[in-house]
């Protein structure tokens, strides 16, 4: 039975590594290893590695972009040359002088018409298939159902994908280099050589998310700021320095070099790669959600989990579902005074009401012609916002007017432009082409684009500029929610008056107290910077002025953003408003607004004042900009200029003035607006090439501060046991050689019971560490005090200060608490209320297991890589819901945790169960004996029974359950390899 069973998979798994260029990589044949895991035997495949130039791994500006020797860069797993069983299909591209650039898997020589048909996101998905189609991990049959999208996306049909890259974040980076790290240990342990743990597809990380706006309205802020970044997280960066030598195939951008994004969009993006003379698309997988800022420029790229990411690293494609496609059309022009970040609210607001998740959007049509790419590239950016897997804009003479502008070399662009014509995938309106099916239409003229923000609690919600002032007071009554606050009409008029260093002073509801230009969805983008300093320069001018108690700021994505507004000369002006330059990172964006005025924040939390915040960021969901901030607005740089003038969000900038200028004259909204006219001047003769390359060649050199750090030069990481930022993880310390096989869950408790709508937010930990929690307990045991405590997120690396922080959101809603809210559950046996962790504690030490019950889209929101490891560091190996969030599912297989849904009409409350019973799913101890999607009995010692459809969706994730998660998949597959 066992060999049959094996026989059977390995007929149908196919999603697994596979051949590389030159042969068998170091994860070849691990199908067949899963196969004949059911017989507990394994397979002798055979391994070898392909070294590959700097020029291939490097960066579209040609310069070098690693602390390694050239020669060690390896990029295995973006290629099937010679395997591909389209090799029929591999042609030459010419060079228009003779020679040629290379070879390229045709999409016109397949002869196929539907071909012609598809969508241009979809080609990207095509060509990945074709070149990389080995009849074992892709096969013709994935082939097929790409190329015969139109019928095969209604149905939802899975397809293997892999990237050409991985992009990470250092919040999302270091758990993924602690992992490769701790995998390297368990090498050495299993007897094998820990170097096989090493990317085999180029992985760029950008440390983005750890300054913080500590220092703010001061000539000394960029230092100052930077400084104590380092000096906060000078653990963090002395591992990622590390990780950047240890590993190959491996580039890390200093601290201070810009936020990931436009990094990515000015110098890392590729467009093409040509890697040992085979030509390709780019595509990227991201372990930020707003990696979809790439699409602008016509790179597929969207946002993944950390283990989804670890697993590209090392080979695995990526399972997918193949999407359907909305067609966006484009007609007209922006208006006079119309900026990008106007259009994108726009655009969020259409896309999220005709509902897209889960699928592409590619947006087309004349006004295209009208888009600059750092236009595209402010929409692709929030495509998280508006619920798109991408916001896809084809490449165009518009991207390559762009390639050129960042600094990319004529040689390049040339190269991207042949090789995408050639292949059908560049877009020329000035040629017929055959029309794009799509499965749904959507259509805006850009022309009704208005003026507008987005808030106070969502970035869906779009106020037109004009009604800003009755959307304001009508949120002020409205009831507690997404529009509303609750505020009784009586207090509404309420005035706190406080002093500010000595000086009388007075705030009210709407005063705004942060105005942020911050985050890569608009500091990208040369003409909102510019408007900004535009804005600035007339109302300087006017004799205008910001309130000093405003906390004000400026931290652009890239440093050649502080080279035009200086050449420009508007720098001046943003300074003498208070904007200055305070850092390269995300900061306010991503809630590192640091601290306000001690006076300020005591007058708004006395008076409970709905104090508010204006940025120029992409989210403003509360409690993200700033704890004691409930009104957050997102807006194009220069409204956040002209809100920081105007002192409020309670105000008609059509009617009421903004100040008082020079000689007591009233300055108006119109006085400070700039034209679009203006701002295409400066930008014309300001935003030069130069600027890029010089910004970039410099980000290579990184900074004193990072170059000073102290690291070891070791193959494996040397854990500091003392450490309360980096960690080795127990996820692989009991690794055995054979697969555990399934685990079947007995006489579980119920840790936490749960209603809808439960997010990564509220699984995985996130924000500042309370000192009264577990996690804050921790750390003040491990001599650390609650000022240098710092944020969940900087302590990824350390597990266990984050499986502290796992279901420790204040905001969390437990039914075992029967309506209490906050990060606390009952411990069943005692009836004990306890903190979430000291409760999973006390189970583990009574070897108790437990689960999980839920509701629908249990899992939903950004992609969190510790959504799914806290909980099993917690001892949950159930997960029971109504439904699940598609990318926090896999996630909880990849971590070998069960994921079960009620059926339909079902769920906890109707089946009586109260969380109190313990529960038992037996499952067969043989993997052959299960199959994807089957139902599973969950009985209860209250003697209830209900049935569960088992969401383990497909082969492949049984195979990885059965081996107790994809990380120790790839693991025993290279062990064994070595041994055979």
């Amino acid at each position: 039975m066992y060999r049959a069973a094996a026989s059977t998979l390995r007929h149908s798994l196919r999603r697994l590594p596979s051949s590389s260029t030159s042969g068998a990589t170091p994860l070849a044949g691990a199908a067949c290893f899963l196969a004949t895991s059911f017989e507990r035997q394994l397979p002798a495949p055979t391994s070898s590695r392909l070294v590959v130039s700097a020029a291939a791994r490097g960066s579209c500006s040609g310069a070098p972009v690693t602390e390694r020797p050239a020669s060690a860069w390896r990029g295995l797993a973006t290629m099937a040359d010679g395997n591909s069983r389209f090799g029929h299909v591999l042609t030459s591209l010419p060079k228009p002088g003779g020679g040629e650039y290379g070879k390229y898997y045709s999409l016109p020589a397949l002869n196929d018409p539907r071909i012609e048909r598809l969508p241009y996101s979809i080609r990207y998905l095509l060509e990945s298939a074709i070149r990389n189609c080995d009849g074992f991990q892709i096969t013709e049959r994935d082939v097929e159902n790409i190329i015969d999208w139109e019928n095969t996306a209604p149905k939802l049909v899975e397809i293997p994908f892999k990237p050409a890259r991985v992009l990470l974040q250092d919040f999302t980076g270091v758990p993924a280099i602690v992992d490769l790290a701790s995998m390297r240990d368990a090498m050495a342990r299993l007897g094998d050589d820990p170097g096989k743990i090493d990317p085999l597809i180029p992985v760029d990380l950008v440390i983005d998310h750890s300054v913080q706006a500590d220092v703010v309205r001061s000539e000394n802020a960029l230092q100052a700021n930077m400084q104590r970044e380092f000096d906060r997280n000078k653990e963090r960066f002395a591992f990622l320095r590390w990780g950047s030598m240890a590993f190959n195939n491996m580039l890390i951008v200093p601290p201070g070099s810009g936020i990931v994004h436009q990094v990515n969009l000015e110098y890392l993006g590729r467009v093409v790669f040509n890697t040992d003379d085979i030509l390709y698309p780019e595509s990227v997988l991201g372990t930020d959600s707003h990696t979809t800022m790439i699409d602008g420029m016509g790179v597929a790229g969207w946002g993944v989990g950390g283990i989804e990411a670890e697993a590209a690293m090392l080979g695995q494609p990526m399972s997918m579902v193949l999407p359907s496609v909305v067609g966006f059309k484009l007609s007209g022009k922006l208006c006079d005074g119309v900026t990008a970040t106007d259009l994108v609210l726009t655009v969020t607001q259409i896309l999220r009401k005709h509902g897209v998740v889960g699928k592409f959007v590619e947006f087309y049509g004349e006004g295209m012609c009208e888009l600059a790419v750092a236009n595209r590239a402010t929409i692709a950016n929030m495509s998280p916002e508006y619920g798109a897997t991408m916001g896809f804009f084809p490449v165009d003479h518009v991207t390559l007017g762009y390639l050129k502008l960042t600094g990319r070399s004529d040689e390049k662009v040339e190269m991207v432009e042949a090789y995408l014509r050639a292949n059908n995938m560049f877009v020329d309106y000035n040629k017929t082409r055959t029309e794009r099916v799509y499965s749904s239409y959507l259509e805006l003229d850009l022309a009704d684009v208005e003026p507008c923000v987005s808030g106070p609690k969502r970035p869906q919600d779009r106020v037109a500029l004009k009604d800003m002032k009755a959307d304001w007071h009508a949120c002020l009554s409205n009831k507690a929610g997404f529009k509303g606050f609750g505020v009784p009409r009586e207090q509404q008029d309420k005035v706190a008056k406080f002093s500010f260093h000595g000086k009388p002073t007075e705030i009210r509801h709407g005063s705004v107290v942060i105005a942020a230009i911050t985050s890569c969805t608009n500091t990208s983008n040369p003409s909102v910077m510019l408007g900004a300093g535009l804005v600035a320069k007339k109302a300087c001018e006017l004799g205008l002025e910001v309130n000093p108690w405003i906390k004000t700021s400026l931290a652009p994505g890239s440093g050649a953003v502080t080279k035009y507004l200086q050449k420009s000369g508007l720098q001046k002006y943003l300074d003498h408003l208070g904007f200055n330059l305070i850092g390269y990172g995300c900061t306010t964006c991503i809630g590192n607004s640091g601290e306000l005025d001690e006076d300020v924040a005591k007058a708004v939390a006395d008076n409970d004042i709905i104090a508010a915040a204006v940025l120029s960021g992409n989210r403003n969901f509360e409690g993200r900009i700033h704890a004691l901030v409930r009104a957050n607005y997102l807006a194009s740089p220069p409204l956040v200029v002209a809100y920081a003038l105007a002192g409020t969000v309670d105000i008609d900038f059509e009617k009421e003035l903004i100040g008082k200028g020079k000689d007591g004259k009233d300055v108006y909204f119109k006085d400070i607006w700039p034209s679009n006219e203006e701002i295409a001047e400066v930008e014309q003769s300001s935003v030069l090439p130069d600027m890029f390359r010089s910004t970039y060649e410099a980000i290579t050199q990184g900074n004193p501060m990072w170059n000073q750090l102290s690291v070891p030069k070791a193959k494996r990481f040397p854990w500091d046991p003392n450490s309360t930022y980096i960690h080795d993880p127990p996820f692989f310390k009991d690794i055995t050689p054979t697969p555990p096989g399934p685990r079947s869950v007995e006489n579980a408790y119920c840790l936490l019971k749960f209603g809808d709508s439960i997010t990564t937010d509220h699984i995985s930990p996130a924000g500042s560490i309370p000192r009264d929690s577990p996690a804050g307990k921790y750390l003040l045991e491990h001599g650390v005090q609650p000022k240098d405590f710092n944020s969940y997120g900087s302590r990824r690396g350390n597990d266990e200060v984050m499986a502290r922080g796992t279901f420790a959101n204040i905001r969390i809603v437990n039914r075992l608490l029967n309506g209490e809210v906050g990060p606390r559950t009952v411990h069943v046996p005692t009836g004990e209320k306890l903190f979430v962790f000291d409760a999973a504690m006390r189970y583990k030490a009574d070897a108790h297991h437990t689960i999980v019950l839920a509701g629908e889209e249990y899992g939903s929101g950004s992609s969190r890589d510790w959504a799914a490891k806290g909980p099993v560091l917690l001892g949950v190996k159930a997960v029971i819901a109504k439904s699940f969030e598609r990318i926090h599912r896999s996630n909880l297989v990849g971590m070998g945790v069960l994921p079960l849904c009620f059926k339909p009409g079902e769920e906890a409350d109707s089946l009586g169960l109260t969380g109190h019973e313990r529960y038992t799913i037996r499952l067969p101890s043989n993997v052959s004996e299960i199959q994807p999607g089957q139902d599973v009995q969950v009985v209860t010692d209250s003697g209830k029974s209900f049935t569960c459809k088992l969401r383990i969706d497909t082969l492949v994730e049984l195979a990885y359950f059965d081996h107790g998660g994809i990380l120790h998949y790839v693991l025993r597959n290279l062990v064994k390899q070595q041994q055979q």
